[in-house]
């Protein structure tokens, strides 16, 4: 008998470590990945959000809609983070009584299941992507 004990894995052992370890990434990272579009969404809804309060800040002096961000005192329409750009358009109405703005994704966040996010004069919310479980806004 030998008084030295081996120590250590066997290829066995480490086989198994990673085989869980690629079981819970293939769970995880969709995971990931959703929480990630989902947590960047909130900047688009709050340049909308801001960009709306503007609008009605304009209609209160002016009596009417602008389809000019300039005007409402934002430049390029990027919202802060840069994930979604905004613009703005007539609403239904089509005579400056009303608006819609739209966010575009941009960059990464492209791949978002909720394309295009939408809020008009009305408040109605609205989204342009194939998520239909209400959690885009």
């Amino acid at each position: 008998m030998s008084i030295y004990r081996t120590r250590g894995f066997t290829l066995i052992e480490l086989m198994i470590v990673l085989a869980i370890i690629a079981i819970l990434s293939i769970i995880v990272y969709p995971n990931y990945t959703r929480h990630v579009q989902r947590t960047r969404r909130a900047d688009g809804h709050e340049m909308l959000m801001r960009i709306a309060s503007a609008e009605e800040r304009y209609y209160t002096t002016f009596n009417r809609y602008t389809t000019t961000l300039s005007d409402l005192g934002f430049g390029s329409g990027l919202s802060e983070s840069g994930y979604y750009v905004i613009t703005v358009d007539q609403g239904s109405t089509r005579d400056m009584r009303s608006y819609a703005l739209t966010a575009a994704p941009q960059g990464t966040q492209v791949a978002d299941a909720c394309g295009d996010l939408t809020i008009d004069s009305a408040g109605v919310k609205g989204q342009s992507g194939g998520a239909t479980n209400g959690s885009c806004w």
